[in-house]
Parts: C-alpha cells; structure tokens; sequence
C-alpha cells in the first residue's frame, strides 16, 4: 500500500510539471532565506555625489544601486548611513603628494595608503548624500575622514586601526547585532566596514546587487576573499524576505 502511494505522488509530481512546461508556467522561485528581525540594522555607506556618475571619484554604475537601496530599506526599522567627510587637503588626495598621481600608493605613518583624486570635501555639493535615497527612517548619519592625516574607509575604524568612529558603541548600546550592508565602494569602504564588523563580533551580510566596486588592480576580487575568510556572507537583495 505504502508502495503504491509512493508510485501515485510520484507520478503526480511528475503530471504537474508536465502541466506546468505546457501552459508555460514555471515552477515559484525558492522563498527568501534571510529575513532582517529588530536587532538587524541596514548600514548603507557613502551613497553620494563624488562617488555617482558625474561625481569627483564615480563609482561605474553607482547609481544603479539606489532603487535596490530603497527597496530593501523598507524591510528595516533601523536604519544607519555613513558619508565621506573629507578635509580640502586631506592626505589621502593625490594632490597632497608632489610626483603622484590618483591611484598610486604611498607610505603613510599608518601603513600603505591609496591616493585619489580630491573628493568629498566638507560642506560642497559632492559630499552630500544622494538626494535620489529615500530613508526617512535612518537615525543616524556616521561621517568619517575628516581627520586630515588620517584616511577613513571603515564606518567603525579609521585607517590607523585605532580610532573609532562610535558607530559600534551605538549599535551595542540598541542591542543591534547583525548588520546588513550596501553602498560604495564594496573593494574599500564597504569590505572595510564588513570585515570590522565581524572582528566586532557581528553577524554581517553584504547585499552584493546593492554596491559596486572601483577594481583597482584586482582589489574588488581581493576584498571579496577577505570578506569571506572574516566570516561575511554573500547575499543577493532577492534573499531578504522584506
């Protein structure tokens, strides 16, 4: 008997998808895996007008992440944003370094820093977040890099590995303890910020449609190695069940 049902489902199972390919419908997409709870917070990095098309440093198709942004946005009641903050003559510009130009290297009293174009810079246009983000329930906005001698990519440490920015303080103090990332750029400042998190201790997933990379010298493929050995995951904005 128990054969017998077994034989029946099967062909059943069988029937239906045959049913299926002939009225042309296909089977339901996998339901999403991860869903944000209130302890989760979206943390969405440096989404301005240098990093946009038209922008002092452009991220290639930066602003095709928006709408993913604000999409997925409405699934978090906790929401953060971090904003590059650069000083006129910071010394991460290229500008700052005679015989450089904007993508080179050079050694800073922190280690091995890259050199960019100027950008960000406190209080113009090309710093201020994308007016195109919709977000009106973020709380707070971290800005970082705005120590002239020091460079920031992290929205929880600065270059120099030392000096926090506070934003792991506020999200302990609000018992927020996983972090859902997206912004630009995911080889700097968006690897940085995930990779600290989870030295942090922090449960941390980047939502990969929702950054791009500059790929300087492979570092986008290297950031996403170091991601993973640091214990971050990979995710794609359709496996948030928002």
């Amino acid at each position: 008997m128990i054969d017998r049902q077994r034989r029946l489902l099967t062909f059943g199972l069988i029937a239906a998808g045959m049913a299926g390919g002939l009225t042309g419908r296909t089977a339901p997409a996998l339901a999403a895996t991860v869903r944000p709870d209130g302890r989760s917070v979206l943390l969405v990095v440096d989404v301005q007008n240098c990093f946009l098309p038209g922008g002092s440093l452009a991220v290639k198709d930066g602003d095709q992440i928006i709408p993913v942004i604000n999409r997925i946005a409405r699934g978090f009641a906790n929401v953060v944003l971090t904003q590059d903050w650069h000083t006129p003559r910071h010394t991460s510009f290229a500008s700052r370094h005679p015989g450089k130009a904007p993508f080179e290297t050079t050694k800073l009293s922190y280690g091995t820093q890259v050199l960019w174009p100027d950008h960000c810079i406190q209080g113009t246009p090309d710093a201020e977040l994308s007016k195109d983000l919709k977000l009106p329930q973020a709380q707070l906005v971290i800005r970082k890099g705005y120590h002239n001698d020091v460079d920031s990519y992290s929205a929880f440490l600065e270059a120099d590995r030392k000096t926090p920015t506070g934003l792991y303080s506020y999200l302990k103090e609000r018992n927020l303890g996983t972090v859902f990332i997206a912004g630009l750029a995911t080889d700097f400042c968006v690897a940085w910020s995930a990779i600290d998190a989870r030295k942090a201790g922090l449960t941390v997933y980047v939502i990969e449609d929702a950054c791009r990379g500059i790929d300087v010298k492979g570092s986008l493929a290297k950031a996403w190695e170091d991601m993973r050995k640091a214990g971050v995951k990979r995710i794609q904005s359709r496996d948030l069940a928002i």
